[in-house]
């Protein structure tokens, strides 16, 4: 069960300039208090991430399969894609794909030198929900288009490298080809430039000033809160899990940094000492506001952390998922840090469900089942000698494979900042 706790933030938003000095001095005089609040495990939470475990992967599988000519690719076909996948290194990539024959179903060619490799391709059930996705695509392209505009307005320049909007796509819903498939189809919003460091970057090509109302400022809205709205007061929701036992000390804290003004995530903050509460308060504004412009209202936090500079925060930007942990959970499911907005969930159900989040529960369903049956020998293979026989499960093999396909080094390091539980 969750308690939620609603204070008054000021609003103060400066693109017409008009406002930057009116709370300057009182901005500057409130250092940032050096507070934690504890970390306490959400199952309910927790649930939501490891019910999608593998998801991503199989389902980016699943469209690079279906974009080719043949709907079905050999093995060496797929290695060049593995590190977007997020295998783990001591995985191979037919290990891997042969976990989920609900999926694909596997087959084999041979090579340029006469040798039998695997192949793959969608099962006719995958292939079908496939389909139903590539029609929600295009239904929903307005909404996907919004929500890239204003992640890109969120930036400096209003730009962001392709590098980094790739690891946010899953979570955007953006297709896994969204450069080729939906970017050169939106050229009067999107461009692609060449960035100071040689990277490829897209460019927003023209603000809308429409989009540039934060989801707090939208709700504040929809709530009929016209006196706050008018004053310029807007409530903050912050839940904790059962339990949490929050101490006076830091309660008195929390109320105090809720009465600090906010600062809209569109706005020009370059005003506010970094060293300040109301600093860090723009920073969770700049993340509510992110998590909101995503599908599940959660990313993982290695997602956010070359964010630094085009999001114009300060070094160690990310411990305020520590310091907010009613606004935030961190999960720590599946070998990683997933980031999720508290306000979002009711327990472990999403309150507002994208369309696209209900294919994608299809596809979680079909990779149960389909391991259900694996396990119950339902699958037959093939062997090398073009016998069929009863796929047999082992399940040490996805988690101990000897070799791996590829010894890719992770890209991008997430931040290990510690937790310190004060209160």
């Amino acid at each position: 069960m969750v308690a939620w706790l609603f204070s008054r933030a000021k609003l103060s938003c400066f693109p017409c300039k008009i406002q930057r000095g009116l709370n300057l001095n009182y901005l500057q005089s409130r250092y940032l208090v050096n507070i934690k609040l504890k970390w306490v495990k959400d199952k309910d939470l927790d649930t939501v991430v490891s019910a999608e475990k593998d998801l991503k992967a199989v389902c980016f599988l699943v469209s690079i399969i279906s974009s080719s000519s043949e709907h079905c690719l050999p093995i060496y076909h797929l290695h060049p894609h593995r590190r977007q996948l997020g295998l783990p290194n001591d995985v191979k990539m037919s290990t891997f794909i042969r976990r989920y024959p609900s999926i694909f179903h596997e087959s084999h060619i041979l090579d340029s030198a006469g040798t039998r490799v695997p192949s793959f391709c969608l099962t006719p059930e995958a292939r079908e929900l496939h389909e139903e996705e590539i029609v929600v695509l295009r239904q929903c392209s307005k909404d996907l288009r919004s929500r890239l505009c204003r992640l890109l307005m969120l930036t400096n320049g209003c730009t962001l490298p392709l590098q980094t909007i790739d690891q946010l796509r899953w979570d955007m819903g953006l297709p896994y080809d969204y450069q080729n498939s939906f970017i050169p189809y939106n050229y009067d919003l999107f461009s692609f430039i060449r960035l100071p460091d040689d990277r490829i970057g897209l460019k927003l090509l023209s603000w809308d000033n429409d989009l540039a109302i934060s989801e707090l400022q939208k709700n504040a809205a929809s709530q009929q809160m016209k006196e706050d709205i008018r004053n310029g007061y807007l409530p903050f929701p912050i839940g904790f899990t059962r339990g949490f036992g929050l101490k006076r000390k830091c309660m008195d804290w929390l109320k105090e940094w809720q009465k600090l003004p906010y600062t809209s995530p569109y706005c020009d903050a370059s005003h506010l000492d970094p060293r300040t509460d109301a600093s860090e308060k723009r920073i969770v504004g700049v993340f509510h506001e992110l998590l909101h412009l995503t599908l599940q209202k959660k990313t993982e936090r290695k997602n956010v952390s070359n964010l630094r500079k085009p999001f114009s925060m300060p070094q160690k930007f990310t411990k305020v998922f520590e310091r907010h942990p009613g606004i935030f959970y961190i999960s720590k499911k599946g070998d990683t840090q997933t980031v999720i907005l508290r306000e979002a969930y009711d327990g472990d159900k999403l309150l507002q469900k994208h369309p696209l989040v209900s294919i994608r529960e299809r596809f979680t369903s079909m990779l149960r089942k389909g391991q259900l049956d694996r396990s119950r020998g339902l699958y037959k293979k093939e062997d090398p000698f073009g016998h069929f026989h009863h796929d047999e499960v082992d399940e040490t093999q996805y988690s101990s494979e000897e070799v791996s396909d590829h010894n890719f080094l992770s890209e991008y390091d997430s931040e290990s900042d510690g937790l310190v539980d004060n209160c």
